[in-house]
């Protein structure tokens, strides 16, 4: 691959590339004592809420099971006793919908960056630098913990792990890797994918209730932008740090199909 056929594809040289990825290793590794203690936390404090919402359900069914004594006694309507058992909640509900979507999303940059890879082995993107598949693997490996991460918190609790991608926009993800034909077409794509991620975090840092949530989506948030910032880098955009961290590609849980 000559030189100039090379710079239409990858805007920053491999020496940059390749200290920036280390740089991106070293944050990731940083942040993962902090992330390992907010899952703990994390499950710790789904469990608790999970043993006051059984002896809340307890006490309804003492309850229901006294107004089915009093109608068959003829006093009290016979809805009380016919009445339906609770029905069976989500597996998936309040900060762990969140959860659910986290693991989702890292499995679809997951995917993302190893369909790249393959892409890359079968030679539809031409000549890769070493560099560029370095930052790849080392971006899809990091994904790969988070979602390890965010799974234990779900195990924990007694969820179900999430282990491949329920999400709508798969689809459409699948559709634009399956279209990719250079360098520059799967960075646009990787970049869209870290950037909906890093956002995601943001969003939950101030939507979801529990501290522990909180701290682990916080701890990840900086990973998933500096996996955007070098993506920018590659496409040869200046990634001009914002003050705040827009929320416009933020996924919502009603992404998920589960």
């Amino acid at each position: 691959m000559s030189t100039r056929h090379q710079d239409e594809n990858l805007h920053i040289s491999e020496h940059d590339l390749l200290r920036l990825t280390a740089d991106m290793e070293e944050a990731h590794q940083a942040t993962l004592p902090g992330l390992h203690e907010g899952v703990e936390e994390l499950v710790e404090e789904v469990r608790e809420e999970d043993v006051r919402r059984r002896e809340f359900l307890v006490g309804i069914g003492v309850a229901a099971a006294g107004m089915a004594l009093i109608a068959r006694n003829g006093s009290a309507s016979a809805y009380a006793a016919e009445s339906s058992p609770l029905a069976k909640p989500s597996p998936y509900t309040g900060d762990l919908k969140v959860v659910a979507l986290a693991v989702a999303l890292e499995n679809q940059a997951t995917h993302a960056y190893a369909a790249a890879l393959k892409a890359a082995r079968a030679g539809r993107l031409g000549k890769v630098p070493a560099a560029v598949a370095t930052f790849a693997v080392t971006a899809m490996n990091q994904h790969t913990a988070h979602a390890k991460a965010w799974n234990a918190v779900l195990i924990g609790a007694g969820r179900p792990a999430i282990k491949g991608v329920p999400l709508t926009n798969q689809p459409a993800v699948l559709k634009a890797l399956n279209k990719v034909t250079s360098i520059t077409d799967v960075a646009r794509l990787a970049l869209s994918l870290e950037e909906q991620a890093a956002q995601t975090y943001s969003f939950a840092t101030t939507h979801v209730t529990s501290p522990a949530g909180i701290k682990t989506a916080a701890s990840i948030a900086p990973v998933e932008a500096q996996h955007a910032a070098i993506l920018h880098f590659v496409l040869g955009e200046y990634p001009v740090q914002d003050t705040f961290l827009p929320l416009n590609k933020a996924a919502q849980p009603a992404l998920l199909t589960i």
